[in-house]
């Protein structure tokens, strides 16, 4: 079993006091709340609740105020006021986060700036093969549009019919399609960005190229809302596959599905869009909580594997791939069943049972999460090894390992035993610090795509190169030397 680091003496569960009452002068408040109109400045507990807690429940906190800016200018007015009178601003986009990145400190007083009116798609060209959004715009509302354009917007989460772009660019999302695409820094090509004086960056470049010094955009993907808020990006568009075949696979083990994994990356090449590993518990508790779904197969298998092939030329070669990869794989016993799709809407089906695993855990009762990755390879690795981790500190813990083994990027969840018990999330502290532990022994990472938060922030400083901890905080306090943007979030100053 893995050494892993001692857990920190705090647990991260954060609660609301009541009586609290703000040290911000109300004269102040009232300016910003100026800025936006009455209509946008949300006071009351009731209005302001929803931006309060984030998806998980495990950060509540407080805030004297609420802003939703309209516009580009008023984000600036914001934060050339905050600049001024060093107030604490808190960006915040569809507030779906994991890791209390949205929220404000609840033993500080922070302003959170919700993005959420700055909501327009300002162009698409498909020729160009671009669109340029707002922070605002929800995800599914970018796909539909490209769709209406005939083309496609790669990204897709679980959260996308409530995450919003400034959200995903915050985190820099992954998701399912990463394996062919990238995450959400590889399908930006420009920015449009405040910056902690009120200063506006338009960067909204559409260029490919472009080599005229530092990589700025790259800087505020990823920082989440600690350098300044991204009000605006320019995004990349793909041309929609011509043909697509989706297949769910009935496997013995992790190590038969790096096998598959391989032998389909040889076959299909960049048109390997998806390759999602789930072990059989997933199936069992979509199946159980999540109308309308049911396992695909006859038999049970103990892992599978959701496989999407596309191709931009034809359908009859997304199909004679898929069939050449699974025929071979069945002929070497590889794999022990298969499904291919039959229909459009029978592949959606099999998506949202890959989509429905993380809403089907909540009725299980209490859940340890992990958004980890590690070197490809080392997946079959680190299932095992952490099974042994989670049977030693949690003994009858159900294991919910799953995710896009194609970029080695798993959800490591944790359901706590049939039948309960009491003490199970007493436990995550160590159960993190014992996962991460090993994931660092594997040369992986404890965030793969939620993103740092306050959650991970202090273990990211014990974890990482000391010349890399202080690179960041310099980069922080050159845009930020007033430390304003949501502070106390990745980096400390």
């Amino acid at each position: 079993m893995t050494d892993y680091v001692a857990p920190p003496p705090l647990d991260p569960k954060i609660r609301i006091n009541e009586t609290y009452m703000s040290k911000i002068d109300q004269s102040l408040l009232d300016q910003f709340a100026e800025i936006v109109g009455p209509a946008n400045a949300l006071v009351s507990e009731a209005d302001k609740a929803s931006y309060l807690e984030e998806a998980r429940k495990i950060y509540q906190s407080r805030s004297p105020l609420v802003l939703r800016p309209g516009s580009v200018k008023e984000v600036s007015e914001i934060l050339k006021l905050a600049s001024i009178t060093g107030t604490p601003i808190v960006p915040q986009a569809g507030n779906t986060g994991h890791v209390g990145g949205a929220v404000a400190n609840p033993d500080q007083d922070q302003i959170i700036l919700s993005v959420s009116r700055l909501n327009q798609i300002r162009d698409v060209d498909p020729f160009g093969n671009t669109m340029i959004v707002e922070a605002g715009v929800i995800l599914e509302s970018v796909h539909r549009a490209a769709t209406d354009h005939d083309r496609l917007f790669p990204l897709s989460i679980g959260a996308k019919g409530t995450c919003q772009i400034g959200g995903n660019l915050s985190t820099n999302a992954g998701g399912t399609a990463v394996l062919a695409y990238g995450n959400m820094r590889d399908l930006v090509l420009g920015l449009e960005v405040v910056l902690p004086n009120g200063d506006i960056w338009d960067g909204l470049r559409r260029l490919k190229k472009d080599n005229t010094g530092y990589n700025l955009r790259n800087l505020f993907v990823g920082a989440e809302g600690t350098l300044g808020i991204v009000t605006a990006a320019v995004l990349k568009l793909f041309p929609i596959p011509k043909g697509k075949e989706v297949a769910f696979i009935g496997l013995r083990s992790p190590e038969d599905a790096l096998e598959l994994l391989t032998r389909a990356g040889a076959a299909a090449g960049n048109d390997l869009t998806g390759f999602e590993l789930m072990p059989r518990v997933c199936i069992d508790v979509v199946a159980r909580h999540i109308p309308g779904q049911r396992d695909p197969m006859e038999s049970q298998h103990p892992w599978y594997v959701l496989m999407e092939i596309s191709s931009s030329r034809a359908q009859e070669d997304a199909r004679d791939a898929m069939e050449t990869v699974l025929g071979e794989a069945f002929e070497d016993d590889l794999v022990q069943d298969a499904v291919i799709a039959q229909s459009a809407q029978q592949q959606d089906q099999f998506w949202a049972l890959r989509e429905s695993i993380s809403p089907a855990q909540k009725p299980e009762g209490g859940s340890i999460k992990h958004d980890v990755s590690v070197p490809v390879s080392a997946v079959p690795d680190f299932l095992r090894r952490a099974g042994e981790i989670i049977e030693t500190i949690t003994p009858g813990g159900r294991v919910l390992g799953f995710g896009h083994m194609g970029d080695g990027n798993i959800h490591y969840n944790i359901s706590e035993p049939e039948g309960g018990d009491p003490g199970f999330l007493d436990k995550r502290l160590e159960t993190n610090a014992a996962i991460h532990a090993l994931v660092r022994e594997l040369d992986g990472s404890i965030s793969a795509e939620h993103g740092i938060g306050l959650m991970k922030r202090d273990e990211m400083a014990r974890t990482k190169q000391p010349v890399e901890m202080e690179m960041m905080r310099a980069i922080k306090r050159s845009f930020d030397p007033n430390n304003i943007m949501n502070p106390g979030k990745v980096v400390e100053i």
